[in-house]
């Protein structure tokens, strides 16, 4: 009887639940480890867009599931000025994909579409990496030493498995000059489908992605990512002297509960394997909030694990193969920064960016754009060579 190989991803978010779909369909070992206690639910609306997404999502099995949970259609966004006065249109196309579903929906599809096949370890994490001849020796900070063929880091932006096999975060993240934060507010102030610009700052309410969403250019900043105390009073700090509903929304930050706050960052890596370790979604090509970093994850995960289906146990040559298949793809990544569009740092900034989304024909042809990274990769059909 042939062994399996056994793999180890770090992450259950949805980058690492889609691999594990493929993997365990494929026939792999697969034992997924997330630090948090369960599967997240809630946080902002993911999409996808684009023939390429939805081949794979159709492929996975989970398109209807998908469909089935999408978050309600969003509508036109409107920028208004300090008085409450609409000074601009947001076309519904700019944020929102064809697709779109609450990112905690979209993990839980992923997790139960798995959870059969892979073991999961919950409150858990990898506390160090061990490469030999034979495999990757792991130990947890609470679960048994073990070795795995195989470890993949499907773990963020903030990578864990990429700070360990490959080196320190500020060798790979570079920050991008803004910091974003999502907060499920419940006050009438939040409800309404409007965005608020000051130069460097941006207030939006009411949207598919969050109740309210905040955006703010600043040098870097200090803080503990597991203190979500710390990060609100950041965010007030930020907000101070701000106009239009803004105090009354920061009024309720303190005691929110569903609250996320980070860098508005961009990875870049020349390589996304290290031996047997190897990086996948915003772990290896994370997007600065530009709207592709599920898509990324789901397709880049297709990928991955059609290369490791058909490379019978070669690693290295699947990694190779993943990498030049995979990196045009990721550079989408690489061209993106979400914080100059929605808070550019001037008035002249502000009135350009409210002027695009009144001239049609270059706002349209920035959409199309759009959907032609979305697809702009050929796909492989893995699943026809099993056997």
């Amino acid at each position: 009887m042939t062994k399996k190989t056994t793999v180890l991803i770090s992450g259950a978010s949805v980058a690492g639940p889609a691999l594990a779909l493929w993997l365990v369909r494929y026939g792999f070992d697969v034992t997924v480890v997330e630090q948090a206690p369960k599967i997240r639910p809630g946080g902002q609306a993911v999409d996808f867009k684009g023939s390429t997404h939805f081949t794979v999502l159709a492929r996975m099995g989970i398109l209807d599931a998908v469909k089935n949970a999408r978050a309600a259609p969003g509508s036109d966004g409107v920028v208004v000025n300090a008085a409450g006065q609409k000074v601009a249109t947001i076309p519904a196309a700019f944020s929102s994909g064809e697709l779109e579903i609450k990112r905690g929906d979209l993990a839980r599809i992923l997790f139960d579409s798995t959870a059969n096949g892979a073991k999961y370890i919950f409150s858990d994490s990898i506390s160090s990496l061990t490469e030999t001849t034979n495999g990757v020796n792991v130990t947890f900070l609470h679960s048994a030493a073990r070795t795995f063929d195989l470890v993949v880091g499907a773990d963020g932006i903030h990578s864990n498995v990429r700070a360990l096999a490959f080196g320190p975060e500020a060798d790979y993240v570079k920050y991008l000059g803004y910091y974003y934060a999502l907060a499920n507010l419940q006050g009438d102030a939040s409800r309404d489908d409007l965005m608020y610009n000051e130069p460097g700052r941006m207030a939006a309410t009411g949207g598919s992605k969050a109740s309210s969403f905040f955006v703010f250019a600043s040098p870097p900043l200090t803080y503990d990512r597991d203190d979500i105390v710390q990060q609100k009073n950041l965010l007030v700090d930020a907000w101070r002297g701000s106009a239009w509903k803004v105090p009354e929304l920061m009024h309720e930050i303190p005691t929110v509960s569903e609250f996320y706050m980070d860098s508005i960052s961009r990875v870049t890596l020349d390589r996304f394997a290290k031996g047997r370790v190897v990086l996948l979604g915003d772990a290896a090509y994370g997007n600065a909030l530009g709207g592709f970093g599920t898509g990324l994850a789901i397709v880049g995960a297709y990928v991955l694990a059609g290369e490791l289906h058909r490379a019978k146990g070669d690693f290295r040559r699947a990694y190779i193969k993943y990498e030049a298949k995979f990196s045009h793809y990721a550079k989408v990544s690489q061209k993106v920064n979400a914080g100059t569009v929605l808070a550019p740092k001037s008035r002249f900034g502000l009135y350009a960016r409210n002027r695009l989304f009144s001239v049609a024909p270059l706002f349209l042809g920035i959409m199309k754009l759009i959907d032609h990274f979305a697809s702009d990769i050929a796909l492989d059909d893995y699943e026809s060579e099993r056997g």
